[in-house]
């Protein structure tokens, strides 16, 4: 999918039933192919049969309607509507982008991942997607279980998800994600993976944890990453696999024996209270009151596996558990606590490692957003298809986050809902000049304006006068 016409900015009423529904897409797809979309697809996509051919239009296509608010193949007609084909040129019918993904297969899934990644490492250059990437990046790496419906859906399956904080058993597909991010900047997705429904979170996920490395070393993170993790992914294949690539870890660990017997013999002048959601500034002291505390030990995990065994810190955060019979005069004897422990060998000092890791919970960010948008469903019954359009998502959330980055600071950090409804789903009226000039007529007084030609000068070039 290619701009076909330069664009003037004039202002004019909407009249004309000549109507773009969504503008916006004109300076988000010219980005898409400053940062050479369709040629990394057609480097490195090959999909057979008679309906794999021209990926290198209908990945693009299928990128502008996820960008575009498309959570289904269907959902594509909208790049259809109006005067879309007059502004684009390639647009593909639902039906055919539908073929296209079913004539997917693994092999050819895990060559879009690498168009992905590549794609993700150019936007950083196009835009200010990761500053602050040269000293301190962060890499989260978790799943989420995707509720699914239809009963024909390769893989689909029993797993369990949370919901309302309690852990239930869904039948859907499992979506493993590595997202990339920093203290100065909204997640990316660096690498995706899906998996069958009752596949185990941490299957796959040393590999993809070193392929996201990888991926953010591309994209400019040349300092210290750090690998954010979950219990799930407690064990010494994903931690010997993050060391290997050369950044550090940061895993929630369990609480077995083992590791009870490491916080019994920590002394209890070591607790440091820490600034908690609940903590409450008390002036006199000059600190903060909260029944939250950290300490920290050092701790070997995997002694189990030969050759495996790992030394680093325990840091160790305990939270005062509450006394359910207070209110009936059963005072508590003496604190009892809960806690929480994470294994890592982070260079920063014990209260700042423990908050880094607790910041972990990003990632529910960028799932959140892509289960508001394109993964709202599961289009097809194949599942290489679905594997497909779960990378073709991440590109899209990547775009879109890179259109963010370059329109204004607050949209850098916005989520892809508020995005595609301030600067995508934008209606213009569309007018010829002579032979092949077409002009935008773009609201009058809009609010958005000035971020909307941030992004249309640095994606196509600033906009000719209006005549």
């Amino acid at each position: 999918m290619r701009l076909l016409h330069s664009l003037a900015k004039t202002r004019a009423s909407f009249d004309d039933p000549n109507l773009v529904s969504h503008c916006g897409l004109v300076p988000v797809m010219g980005l898409a192919q400053r940062a050479g979309l369709g040629h990394l697809v057609a480097e490195h996509v090959r999909p057979g049969g008679a309906c794999g051919v021209n990926a290198a239009v209908k990945v693009p296509c299928l990128v502008a309607g996820m960008a575009a608010g498309a959570d289904s193949i269907d959902d594509m007609g909208l790049l259809r509507h109006g005067a879309m084909s007059a502004l684009f040129g390639g647009i593909r019918a639902p039906s055919t982008l539908g073929s296209h993904l079913r004539s997917y297969t693994w092999g050819n899934v895990a060559q879009l991942e690498k168009a992905s990644r590549e794609f993700l490492a150019e936007l950083t250059r196009q835009s200010p997607l990761l500053p602050g990437a040269e000293t301190l990046a962060f890499i989260d790496v978790d799943s989420m279980q995707k509720r699914v419906y239809g009963r024909q859906k390769q893989g689909a399956w029993f797993g369990h998800t949370k919901i309302q904080g309690k852990s239930l058993l869904v039948r859907g597909l499992n979506t493993l994600a590595g997202v990339i991010s920093t203290p100065l900047a909204a997640p990316v997705i660096g690498a995706t993976r899906l998996c069958g429904g009752n596949a185990a979170s941490a299957r796959g996920a040393a590999s993809l944890a070193a392929q996201v490395i990888g991926t953010a070393r591309d994209c400019g993170c040349t300092g210290t990453i750090i690998v954010r993790l979950d219990s799930a992914f407690y064990n010494a294949a994903v931690i010997g696999a993050i060391r290997r690539a050369g950044a550090r870890f940061s895993v929630t660990v369990p609480v077995n024996a083992s590791v009870r017997a490491a916080i019994a013999a920590i002394p209890g002048d070591a607790w440091t209270p820490i600034r908690y959601p609940r903590a409450i500034w008390d002036d006199q002291l000059g600190a903060w009151i909260s029944d939250a505390e950290v300490a920290e030990t050092r701790y070997t995990a995997f002694t189990s596996k030969k050759g495996q065994a790992v030394t680093a810190r325990l840091i160790v955060r305990r939270v005062r558990d509450l006394n359910k019979k207070a209110a009936a005069g059963q005072d508590e004897l003496f604190p009892v606590w809960r806690h929480h422990a994470v294994f890592t060998d982070s260079p920063f000092e014990l209260v700042q490692a423990e908050g880094q890791h607790r910041d972990h919970a990003v990632v529910e960010q960028v799932f959140a957003d892509v289960t508001s948008g394109p993964l709202a469903h599961m289009p097809s019954g194949v599942f290489a298809a679905n594997a497909a359009w779960l990378a073709i998502a991440a590109m899209a959330h990547n775009l879109l986050r890179a259109a963010g980055a370059l329109a204004s600071l607050p949209f850098a950090r916005a989520r892809a809902a508020t995005i595609r409804r301030d600067l995508i789903a934008v209606a213009a009226r569309a007018a010829r000049h002579g032979r092949g000039h077409l002009t935008l007529h773009l609201p009058e007084g809009w609010h958005r304006e000035q971020d909307w030609l941030n992004l249309l000068g640095a994606a196509c070039g600033p906009p000719a006068a209006a005549a």
